[in-house]
C-alpha cells in the first residue's frame, strides 16, 4: 500500500467533465469506457542502444572499477608524498569515466520517479487538494482509502506555557537586542563579540533566558563578578554566578611551615572535620609529605592496516636511542614542557602512546597535548601510513577512575605520613589507636577490596579534594583521578602511638592558566602562598600545592575514621549539617 503526504487544502475548485466547477461534496463522474486496447506506454529505456539489463551492468561495473582505480593512485600518492593535484592521462580519463557512470546511474535510479508523473492518468486519487480527512492512504488500485484512528491512545498533554517573566532594563536598545535573542535572529553565544561589553551581555542573556522559559532567575546572582575575566577561557554564556561558601581549615603543620588551608563546600562539618584533624595532627608535630612524581600525560591513538606495523611504531618510542630526538621535538611545544617518557600499548592493529612531560607550574593538559601533536608530525614522516584515530585515546586517563593512574600516577604523586601520640588520639580524636586501626584494616583496606574499589581504600579524600580544588580554580571533574587515595594506619612505639598515611599517585593541580587566575580563586591561592607561577624555581608552587593537598586529606581521614570508630558521625551530622527547622518540618 502506498501512502501519500496530503498537500495543503485549497481553496480553488475542480472543473468537472462538462466543464462545470465541482465541489469537494460533489463525486466525480467515472472515466468512459474506451475497448479499444490501449496504445503501449513509451519508456525512457527504450531510447537507450542495448538492453536495459546489459547497460546497467556495464555501467556499473565501470563506475566501482574507476573509483577502486583511483583511490588505489591516491593511496599511492600519499604513500610516496606525491601532490594530488598532480594527475596523469589514464587518471584524467578515469575521472571523466567516473563522472560519465554517476550521472548515467543517477538517471537511472529517477527513471521510474519521472515516469510516474508522465503516465499518470487524469483521473487517478493523487489530486487530493480537496479532500477533507487527514487520515487517508492510497491502496493498490490507487484509490483513496480512509485510516481508522489509532485506537486506545490517550491525547499527548502538553505542559502550559509559563507566563513570561519580564524585567525593565535600562533602556530601549537592551529590550531590542533581547527581542532579537528571543526570536532567534540574534544567537545569544555571540552578544559578547556584538556587544564589546561582558558584564551587558550577561544582563541581556539573562533577561531573554527568563522570558524565553517563564522561569525566574532571581537569587542567581549577577552583580559584583568580573565577566571580562572569564571570556573565552572559563565559561561560555553566562548568566550569573553560583556561590560556594569557603571556609578555613587549619593551621596545618606541614614540613615545618603553616598553612591555612581554604576549603568551598556546601556539607556541613566538612571544614570542622578538617580542621579537627590538623589540630591532631599539630599537636603532634604535624606531617611530612614527599612528592614522588610529577607529569601530566596524554595518550594519542593511532591505527595501522596490520599489527606488525603498529608493533614496529612501538618498539621504535620505547627504544632508548630515539628518546632525545623525539625529546627535542616534544619540547618544543612550551619552555616549561620536558618530556619524561613514553609508554605504549596494543590492541590489535591500533597503538595508544602514553606521553608523561613536566609543565611548570600549569596543570599542563594543553601543554602535553601540544607537544604530543609534534611528535604525531614528526612521526608522519617516517610512518606514512600511520592514521592518527584521535590526540587522546583514554589511555591518558582524564576525568575517569583508571588503573594506569593508580599504577603509573598522572600529575603529582605525593606520600604523607604523621604520627599521633596517644594522649592526643584519646583527648583532641576521642577514640583509641587499636580501634583506628581496626576499623581502618576493615573499612578502608578489606571494605573498599569488597566493593571492588579502584584507587577508593580511603575514607572521603574526594570530599577534601573537592572543597580545595573549587577554592584554588582546579578543575573539578578531575577529582575523580585526583582523588585516588589509600589511607594506612599501623600502631607505633610498642602500640602506644598511631602511625598514618596517605598515598595518592594522581593529584592534578596548578597554580596558574584555567580558573586560578579568578580574583576569589587567586586569593585562595594567595592565602597559601602558591598564587601564579614561581620565577625562582618552575613547578614548585603547583607541586606545595599537591603536598598541601595530600595533608588535607590525611587530617581528614583521622578526623572522620575518629568519629566512626566512636559512633560520633550521626550525631555530629545531626548537630551542624541539619537545622532544627528542618528537623521539625520533617517530623510534622
Amino acid at each position: 500500500m502506498d501512502s501519500r503526504r496530503l498537500p495543503p487544502k485549497s481553496s480553488r475548485t475542480t472543473s468537472s467533465n462538462d466543464g462545470g466547477p465541482l465541489h469537494h461534496h460533489q463525486k466525480r463522474p467515472a472515466p468512459s469506457v474506451d475497448n479499444r486496447s490501449p496504445s503501449p506506454t513509451p519508456k525512457a529505456s527504450d531510447a537507450l542502444p542495448l538492453p536495459l539489463y546489459l547497460t546497467n551492468a556495464i555501467f556499473f561495473t565501470l563506475f566501482f572499477s574507476v573509483a577502486y582505480y583511483l583511490l588505489h593512485r591516491w593511496r599511492e600518492k600519499i604513500r610516496d608524498s606525491t601532490p594530488l593535484h598532480v594527475v596523469t592521462f589514464p587518471e584524467i580519463a578515469a575521472i571523466v569515466s567516473l563522472m560519465a557512470s554517476f550521472i548515467y546511474l543517477l538517471g537511472f535510479f529517477g527513471i521510474d520517479f519521472v515516469q510516474s508523473f508522465i503516465t499518470r492518468p487524469s483521473h487517478d486519487t493523487w489530486d487530493l487538494e480537496d479532500t477533507d480527512n487527514p487520515n487517508y492512504l492510497i491502496n493498490e488500485d490507487h484509490r483513496l482509502v480512509t485510516c481508522p484512528p489509532p485506537a486506545n491512545v490517550p491525547p499527548i498533554s502538553k505542559l502550559p506555557n509559563p507566563e513570561p517573566i519580564i524585567t525593565p532594563l535600562a533602556s530601549v536598545e537592551d529590550e531590542e537586542i533581547v527581542k532579537s535573542v528571543t526570536e532567534g535572529t540574534l544567537p545569544s553565544y555571540s552578544l559578547e563579540s556584538k556587544l564589546g561589553d561582558c558584564k551587558r551581555a550577561a544582563v541581556i542573556r539573562r533577561e531573554a533566558l527568563q522570558r524565553t522559559t517563564g522561569r525566574s532567575l532571581e537569587g542567581l546572582p549577577i552583580e559584583g563578578f568580573d565577566y571580562d575575566s572569564i571570556l573565552g577561557q572559563c565559561c561560555e554564556m553566562p548568566v550569573g554566578y553560583v556561590q560556594i561558601p569557603v571556609g578555613i581549615a587549619g593551621p596545618l603543620l606541614l614540613n615545618g611551615m603553616e598553612y591555612m588551608v581554604p576549603m568551598a563546600t556546601t556539607e556541613g562539618c566538612l571544614v570542622a572535620s578538617t580542621n579537627r584533624g590538623c589540630k591532631a595532627m599539630y599537636a603532634s608535630g604535624g606531617a611530612t609529605s614527599v612528592l614522588l612524581a610529577d607529569g601530566m600525560t596524554r595518550a594519542p591513538v593511532v591505527r595501522f592496516e596490520t599489527a606488525k606495523r603498529a608493533s614496529e611504531l612501538k618498539l621504535f618510542l620505547e627504544d632508548p636511542d630515539n628518546f632525545d630526538t623525539l625529546s627535542i621535538v616534544f619540547n618544543r611545544s612550551s619552555r616549561f614542557a620536558r618530556l619524561q617518557g613514553i609508554k605504549c600499548s596494543m590492541a590489535g592493529k591500533n597503538l595508544y602512546m602514553r606521553f608523561k612531560c613536566s609543565t611548570g607550574d600549569a596543570m599542563g593538559m594543553n601543554m602535553v597535548s601540544k607537544g604530543v601533536q609534534n611528535v604525531l608530525d614528526f612521526l608522519q614522516n617516517d610512518f606514512h601510513d600511520m592514521e592518527v584515530i584521535g590526540i587522546s585515546g583514554n589511555f591518558c586517563s582524564d576525568k575517569k577512575p583508571a588503573a594506569v593512574n593508580w599504577i603509573e600516577g598522572r600529575g603529582k604523586s605525593v606520600v604523607c605520613e604523621a604520627i599521633i601520640r596517644e594522649e592526643i588520639v584519646k583527648k583532641v580524636l576521642k577514640t583509641s589507636v587499636a580501634s583506628l586501626v581496626e576499623l581502618n584494616m576493615l573499612k578502608n583496606l578489606a571494605g573498599s577490596a569488597v566493593a571492588g574499589a579502584l584507587g577508593g581504600f580511603n575514607a572521603h579524600a574526594s570530599n577534601i579534594v573537592s572543597a580545595i580544588f573549587i577554592a584554588t580554580g582546579q578543575d573539578p571533574a578531575q577529582n575523580i583521578e585526583s582523588s585516588h587515595c589509600i589511607t594506612m594506619m599501623e600502631a607505633v612505639n610498642n602500640g602506644k602511638d598511631l602511625h598514618i598515611s596517605v598515598t595518592m599517585p594522581s593529584i592534578e593541580v596548578g597554580t596558574v592558566g584555567g580558573g586560578t587566575q579568578l580574583a576569589s580563586q587567586s586569593a585562595c591561592l594567595n592565602l597559601l602562598g602558591v598564587k601564579g607561577a614561581s620565577k625562582e624555581s618552575p613547578g614548585s608552587n603547583s607541586r606545595l600545592l599537591a603536598t598541601i593537598v595530600a595533608g588535607s586529606v590525611l587530617a581528614g581521614e583521622l578526623s572522620l575514621m575518629a568519629a566512626i570508630a566512636q559512633g560520633q558521625l550521626v550525631k555530629s551530622h545531626m548537630k551542624y549539617n541539619r537545622s532544627s527547622k528542618d528537623i521539625s518540618k520533617a517530623a510534622s
